[in-house]
C-alpha cells in the first residue's frame, strides 16, 4: 500500500520534471537559433565593410598617385614642371 501511494506521488513529480525538460530543450533551440542568425547578420556586415574598406583603400591610392597629383595641378592651378632655365640651385 505505501509503495502505491509512493508511485502516486512520484508519478506527477517524473511527469512536471519531463515536461520542466522538455520546455527547457526548446528555449535552448530557440535561442541557439536566435543568436546563429543575429551572428550570420553580423559576418554579413563585416564582410560588407571589408569590401567598403578595400575599396577605400584603391580611391585613396588613386587619389594619392603621383600622376593623378600631377594632373590636377596641371589643370586647377596651372601648374607645371619648370624649364631648366628657371631653376636654381640654391647652396649653403
Amino acid at each position: 500500500m505505501k509503495s502505491r501511494n509512493l508511485a502516486y506521488l512520484a508519478l506527477p513529480i517524473l511527469w512536471v520534471a519531463v515536461l520542466a525538460s522538455a520546455t527547457a530543450v526548446i528555449y535552448s533551440r530557440h535561442q541557439a537559433r536566435d543568436l546563429f542568425i543575429k551572428l550570420e547578420r553580423l559576418n554579413a556586415d563585416r564582410d560588407a565593410l571589408e569590401m567598403e574598406w578595400g575599396r577605400l583603400q584603391l580611391e585613396q591610392s588613386a587619389w594619392s598617385s603621383h600622376a593623378f597629383v600631377e594632373r590636377v595641378a596641371n589643370a586647377r592651378m596651372k601648374m607645371g614642371l619648370p624649364t631648366p632655365a628657371d631653376v636654381r640651385i640654391v647652396r649653403q
